[in-house]
């Protein structure tokens, strides 16, 4: 079982020998890198690659490990034994699996996505450690142990917005997606937009890779930025020609796909005044 990339994703050799390390050692895939990158792509694709189901547990600022692993209704129990209703023999009633448990449960092996771990609390890392070791956990309310049948293969990703604690990083096989250069966008883009003419490709990266080092940019247009913003220049029928900035004006065309805050906005029109200042 090897992921070797597929046709709608553009994997780099190290990615894959990252994925590959991960599934040989059972151990999480921990991947890191900006947004836009593609991580969460990452899972879908290796599922799709394998021929395995995915799971996706998208975690938010109030998401809580317990509930990857189940939660129990207490007040739903209490209203049916008020209302003397049956179901309230049965305490598995009232119990809601979570993602986890849905994958340990899972009679094939799958591909569980725990995607943006960062955005919960610091500890909520920590709280999931002996369970994806073990593969395993306990039901306190039905006094059962739930235990993976079949390891399924774990993608966390982070957008690196909180650092993860030590032992949480033991566990895992780290990988860090690097911004791709012009030639790996060049590849990404002709997936997402075949036949595209060369010489507008070639105009609209150099331009993007531009904005991208410019100094002072609070957020740096990502992958999926430029690729909504080739879209909209295709859309257009835009020549390379087009594209040219002059001392007029130092924003791109269209650039409400690639700038996407005031500032940001404000740096290039500043920029655009200094060259005319200087002519």
């Amino acid at each position: 079982m090897r992921f070797e990339g597929t046709s709608d994703y553009v994997a780099t050799d190290d990615l894959k020998v990252a994925v590959n390390a991960a599934v040989t050692l059972e151990r999480p895939l921990l991947v890191k890198g900006e947004p836009g990158t593609g991580k969460t792509e990452l899972a879908r694709q290796v599922a799709g690659a394998l021929g395995l189901p995915i799971i996706e547990w998208h975690i938010k600022s109030t998401t809580r490990a317990q509930q990857g692993l189940y939660e129990y209704d207490a007040v739903s129990r209490l209203r049916d034994s008020q209302l003397g209703d049956e179901r309230v023999n049965d305490v598995s009633n009232y119990i809601k699996r979570g993602k986890l448990w849905e994958a340990f449960a899972a009679e094939a092996k799958s591909v569980l996505l725990i995607d943006e771990i960062d955005k919960a609390d610091i500890e909520f890392p920590n709280d999931l450690l002996q369970e994806l070791d073990r593969m395993e956990f306990f039901v306190y309310e039905t006094g059962e142990t739930v235990r993976a049948t079949t390891r399924p293969i774990v993608i966390i990703t982070s957008n690196n917005e909180k650092e993860l604690p030590d032992a949480f990083l033991r566990r895992c096989f780290f990988h860090y997606i690097r911004f791709p250069d012009m030639e790996t966008m060049k590849r990404v883009v002709e997936v997402h937009h075949p036949g595209i003419k060369q010489a507008l490709l070639t105009t609209a990266l150099t331009q993007f890779y531009e904005i991208r080092d410019q100094q002072g940019l609070k957020k740096k247009p990502s992958t999926s930025e430029v690729l909504d913003w080739l879209k909209l220049l295709l859309a257009e029928d835009l020549s390379p020609e087009d594209l040219r900035r002059d001392g007029a004006s130092a924003l791109p065309k269209l650039h409400g796909a690639l700038l996407k805050n005031e500032q940001d906005v404000a740096l290039f029109e500043r920029l655009a005044f200094m060259a005319r200042g200087q002519r």
